[in-house]
This record gives C-alpha cells, sequence and structure tokens, in this order.
C-alpha cells in the first residue's frame, strides 16, 4: 500500500497563462513542505504547470527529494492568453456539469480524472509516502471518479480545493479530503 498526499497548489497570480505563486502562495508552500517533511516521504512528483512546480519546490527544499514532474497531475484546463476570464469560467463550469464536455484549454473531467487514477496506479508501487502537488480540479476530478459524483460535497464541485490544501489516498481509497489542518 502507497500512501499519497496529494498537495493543491499554493495561492497563484490572478492572470492568464501559467501562473507564479504570490508571496502569500510561497509562504503557505513554505508552511505545507515543513508539515510533509516530518512525514517520511520517499518520492516527490509535481504537475508541470509552474504553480503546481513552485510548491513542489519549496518541499523538495524541505525535505531533500528529486522533484519528478508527471504531466498525467496538469489541471484539466487552464486560463490562456486571449481568453477572457469569463470565457474561461463559462467554459469551466460546463466541464463541472458536463463531465464529457471538453473546455477549448484542455481535457474533459472525466478525462482529467482517469488519468490521474492512472498516475495513482503507476505509483502504487513505488515506495511511499509519495507528496504530489497538482491542481484542484483533476483532484475533484479524480475525487469524482473513484468515488462518485454524489459523493463530491457541493462545495468542492463549487469553491474548489483550498490553495495547499491535501487530500489523502492510500493507493486508490480516499483517506482524507482537502484538510488544511497543517497552514495552522
Amino acid at each position: 500500500m502507497t500512501l499519497f498526499y496529494v498537495v493543491q497548489h499554493a495561492e497563484k497570480e490572478q492572470q492568464p497563462g501559467d501562473q507564479r505563486l504570490t508571496e502569500l502562495g510561497r509562504l503557505q508552500a513554505h508552511r505545507t513542505a515543513q508539515w510533509l517533511s516530518h512525514l517520511g516521504l520517499r518520492a516527490l512528483v509535481s504537475s508541470p504547470l509552474r504553480r503546481a512546480r513552485e510548491t513542489a519546490e519549496a518541499i523538495a527544499a524541505e525535505t531533500g527529494l528529486e522533484l519528478q514532474v508527471d504531466a498525467r497531475l496538469q489541471e484539466r484546463a487552464n486560463w490562456e492568453e486571449g481568453q477572457s476570464f469569463e470565457e474561461f469560467m463559462a467554459d469551466w463550469a460546463k466541464s463541472v456539469r458536463d463531465r464529457d464536455y471538453v473546455p477549448r484549454t484542455g481535457v474533459s473531467s472525466r478525462e482529467a480524472g482517469a488519468r490521474f487514477r492512472a498516475f495513482l496506479l503507476d505509483y502504487a508501487s513505488k515506495p511511499g509516502p509519495i507528496a504530489v502537488t497538482t491542481h484542484g480540479g483533476v483532484t475533484v476530478d479524480l475525487l469524482r471518479t473513484l468515488l462518485g459524483d454524489e459523493a463530491v460535497t457541493s462545495e468542492l464541485l463549487d469553491e474548489g480545493v483550498p490553495s495547499c490544501a491535501v487530500t489523502t489516498f492510500e493507493d486508490l481509497t480516499v483517506i482524507d479530503i482537502a484538510s488544511t489542518k497543517h497552514l495552522g
């Protein structure tokens, strides 16, 4: 059994493209890294998007682990240059309501959840615990894939996963969802 600590990236800048962390986000990432450093991590894997990588870099600095990047952890859609925020949010909302809808800048919720599930299965044979830095949407997509839509709270669907919240899995079993206790 492999334990996974799935970390929502820290607070990001509010602009299109591959956003960086804000000053508060860097503090959140540091606090999360300190908490994780006491859990005996054996590996660290991140989404390729900057906000997740910067969160993972704080964990790597605290734990001494080598950062690995896996594209399967990437968000289902990203707000891109040339797209208004309103257009992006409308596209996002449609992809939340219809798990098979493919947003203009990404993949469907169903595909993102299946991609993340495949990642967990591939890494389940590796020694853990493993820290995984990723995004709220794809984490919710995974939860919907594993637990079913009715088991995911409307709060998570509507508001998303809080910055640096940790969702814990043992292989494909959900242990804890979106905990922020470590941020104190």
